[in-house]
């Protein structure tokens, strides 16, 4: 697991050696299994390689160390503040729409902008656990009303593929087949001049057709896998109009 990650970070044997502060030929026993690192060493090496705490987990599992990073739901009352500093930033963002999302894109919070918007959306796809990939892309979810789609599908599709590739994911691999399944839009594009910047999410609604940019939010530091694995997605203005529609002037 080590030798692959190094792989996919691009780092060479003599570089995260160096970084790690031992010799290269020690890297090499340890990635071959010619060596058993400390625990100590498991977690400089992931530190070094930038691994997702969940998979430093499974380096400290696959060392025979227990694994040191929390994994806890949403809810759990040890995370309470953690739910309190999700609601003040979602807050914070409005009127804009912003939404908490895990790695599973499945939606964890969500603040007053974004109920408006999901209005003729199917009650099967707002039952939790919303997934919001799923109620973005489907048909009877928001496709319909968004008016760049072929544009904003292949962005979303795009994000997916990566996380796919770096992650392997079962989960991400199985809601990436079902995204692709969906009847596939024309190629007619109807993206605004902010297009050649960041890729616009353009929504028809009641008071014309709203575009935005978004933003996506981790946190720093984290020491629970759920927090790091959590982001918070902002939509911003793309344009006047829907600053002003939005009540943001």
């Amino acid at each position: 697991m080590l030798k692959e990650w190094r792989q996919v970070r691009r780092r060479s044997q003599l570089d995260l050696a160096l970084d790690a502060e031992i010799s290269a030929r020690h890297l090499s026993f340890i990635e071959t299994g010619r060596a058993r690192p400390s625990r100590e060493m498991v977690l400089r090496l992931a530190e070094q390689l930038d691994m997702p705490l969940r998979e430093r987990n499974l380096l400290l599992l696959a060392a025979g160390f227990a694994p040191v990073f929390p994994e806890r739901g949403y809810e759990d009352p040890a995370l309470g503040p953690v739910r309190a500093m999700v609601e003040r930033v979602l807050a914070g963002h409005a009127p804009f729409p912003a939404v908490a999302i895990d790695r599973h894109w499945t939606l964890l919070a969500a603040n007053a902008a974004v109920g408006p918007l999901l209005a003729g959306c199917d009650a099967v796809l707002l039952k939790p656990p919303v997934n919001v990939l799923r109620l973005s892309l489907h048909e009877r979810g928001l496709a319909p009303r968004i008016a760049n789609l072929p544009e904003w599908r292949a962005h979303l599709l795009l994000r997916l593929r990566r996380q796919v590739a770096e992650t392997a994911d079962p989960v991400l691999s199985a809601l990436l087949e079902e995204l692709i399944s969906y009847p596939s839009p024309s190629s007619d594009r109807r993206a605004g001049e902010e297009a050649g910047i960041a890729v616009p999410f353009q929504l028809a609604t009641e008071a014309g057709v709203l575009s935005f940019l978004s933003t996506t939010m981790v946190f720093g530091t984290p020491r629970d896998i759920l927090l790091s694995e959590l982001a918070v997605e902002a939509f911003l203005p793309a344009d006047d109009f829907t600053l002003v529609a939005l009540g943001g002037r």
